[in-house]
């Protein structure tokens, strides 16, 4: 293995370690037990099939709302209007599942597309900004976020809303709950979105390295100017990007919508899966496989928080900061990767 793809995967777990070897001092400066804390965590991922199946129903949406964010920075964009995406693509795909009539090899991916579609036209909006007026897209993102979430409730209030502050539920022909998936993992609420996401890596991972449109978005993402030299479209791939990265996350949504609840109610407050997305990307090296991975940290770290609360007393918040001093340190790579080095040069010099 190469110098640099061995720095790719020692980083990242480096910094998974440093997370928890920090997080487990405050734990004790708190006067919480760390042992105690972790081993509860560990144990509501791992230990039942139930926890299992409730990490793996977490990380679903976290891969998604991954993806859209890592296939806009390949592309040199940052999308954070992920959450807002998200919350369109949701709706989207409830108002579907619950208005059509039509058998389930119909309906179904009919919902599916709708939240993709929401989602796509939802960042369809700062992708013709920034390539037809230079517009930062970041800002345009976040504005959209707000947007997306006002819009998204007063939709519901206005037209869809029953007692219970929500829509209907969606009819079982737009439903991805599983009977199946929720029997062998004893009732958890595991679902077939999982493969929806499993399909989506795979995707993107194509799209980008075996396809000439992946090769012209990546370029552009490592320079535009010497891209538009070679005759490239940069304000077509810009807006290229943004609407496979909004569809993403519009799936993202929709697995809320079809797989875990069945409905949407009015939201006070945004969900987080889009700003989680983030995270998950920048732990994953925005590659596919990394994305799954990362996804599948994070959702054992929420899905544990429960049983560390419950079993250990260890407050949820802690888990939250756990997190955050694992981004910190995927962020301070470069301090990482001169350590590694310094030890690698000290190891050559004494041979």
């Amino acid at each position: 293995m190469s110098r640099g793809r061995l720095f790719n995967v020692a980083i990242p777990l480096i910094a998974i370690f440093l997370g928890m070897f920090v997080g487990g001092i405050i734990m004790l400066v708190s006067g919480y037990d760390p042992i105690g804390g972790y081993s509860a965590l560990f144990n509501g991922i791992f230990s039942e099939s139930f926890y299992i199946g409730e990490t793996v129903r977490a990380m679903t949406p976290l891969i998604l709302s991954g993806l859209a964010v890592a296939f806009a920075y390949r592309a040199g964009l940052l999308n954070i209007g992920v959450e807002g995406q998200v919350l369109v693509g949701w709706l989207a795909a409830v108002y579907v599942g619950i208005v059509v009539e039509a058998p389930m090899i119909v309906h179904l991916p009919l919902a599916i597309l709708a939240g993709a579609a929401a989602g796509a036209l939802w960042a369809f909006v700062p992708g013709l900004l920034k390539a037809k007026f230079h517009v930062n897209e970041v800002i345009v993102c976040i504005m959209m976020n707000y947007v997306g979430y006002h819009v998204v409730n007063s939709i519901i209030r206005a037209y869809l809303i029953v007692p219970g502050e929500r829509t209907e539920s969606i009819q079982p022909t737009a439903s991805l709950q599983s009977d199946f998936l929720e029997s062998i993992t004893d009732f958890s609420r595991l679902h077939y979105g999982i493969i929806v996401a499993i399909l989506a890596c795979l995707f993107m991972w194509f799209l980008l390295w075996k396809t000439s449109l992946g090769y012209e978005l990546r370029s552009v993402g490592f320079n535009q100017h010497a891209s538009r030299y070679a005759g490239m479209s940069v304000g077509r791939n810009v807006i290229v990007t943004m609407l496979i990265s909004g569809s993403f996350a519009g799936l993202a949504g929709a697995m809320q919508g079809l797989g875990m609840y069945g409905y949407m109610s009015i939201l006070t407050g945004f969900t987080n899966i889009g700003f989680d997305g983030i995270a998950v990307a920048l732990l994953g090296a925005n590659s596919s496989l990394g994305i799954f991975l990362s996804a599948f940290l994070f959702g054992g770290l929420k899905s544990g928080a429960t049983t560390m609360q419950s079993q250990a007393g260890v407050p949820m918040e802690l888990i939250d900061i756990v997190i955050a001093l694992i981004i910190f340190f995927v962020a301070s790579s470069y301090i990482i990767r001169w350590v590694l080095l310094r030890i690698q040069k000290k190891k050559e010099g004494n041979q």
